[in-house]
């Protein structure tokens, strides 16, 4: 039993990729809007109410990918070891994601990343979709500020300032990118700009964050 269960499993998570991969090659050769939700259904060679089990909007076929990604730093906060400090634990990780050019930085050459990244800031509805994905992130950073020790309200609004500045950092470094510029060039910029936020963030969370 416990074996089938395992491969159904794994059985809707290749459809579920299947179905991403197939709407991003559409959405990036053509363009999100002149996509239709029948042409990915059939590139994936799956029916259009398979395509909304998996993703219920055509948005989420783009953003699914930041879901992933949405408790990253209530992650990094929970998991950080003992005697660092929140803001500590987040500004390691970040230079960590830049030094691994981790897409979600933003810092990253790949031309398909490049190209996902111009799709989005291109997009309107995209845009706007994302700030719901901000919304959850500053949620459940929030939930683990309090757990660190902060009150409700501090932890409240230093979650709006960190998860903000980390998204200010990564569209900058996707600029650059969208720009033309290599990677390995940005670094060295990406690295200070993340250390000068950082130190802003701490200066003034100073008395609202545990230390």
């Amino acid at each position: 039993m416990t074996e089938q269960l395992g491969l159904r499993e794994r059985k809707k998570q290749r459809t579920r990729q299947t179905i991403s991969e197939a709407a991003l090659r559409l959405f990036l050769s053509r363009g999100f809007d002149d996509v239709s939700i029948v042409e990915i259904a059939e590139a994936a060679e799956v029916s259009k109410r398979t395509l909304f089990t998996y993703f219920p909007t055509k948005e989420d076929l783009v953003l699914q990918q930041f879901a992933d990604h949405e408790d990253e730093s209530a992650r990094v906060v929970r998991a950080r070891p003992a005697g660092t400090s929140p803001l500590a634990a987040l500004h390691a990780h970040e230079l960590d994601a830049l030094a691994r050019r981790d897409p979600v930085t933003g810092l990253t050459s790949d031309p398909d990343a490049v190209a996902f990244a111009r799709l989005l800031s291109t997009t309107a509805s995209l845009s706007e979709r994302l700030l719901r994905y901000a919304g959850r992130s500053i949620d459940a950073l929030a939930g683990a500020l309090e757990e660190a020790g902060a009150d409700e309200l501090s932890a409240r609004l230093a979650s709006v300032q960190i998860v903000t500045v980390l998204r200010v950092l990564a569209d900058r470094n996707s600029g650059r990118m969208q720009a033309g510029h290599p990677a390995d060039e940005v670094y060295p910029e990406a690295v200070a700009a993340a250390d000068r936020a950082f130190l802003l963030l701490g200066a003034g969370l100073a008395d609202a964050l545990p230390g």
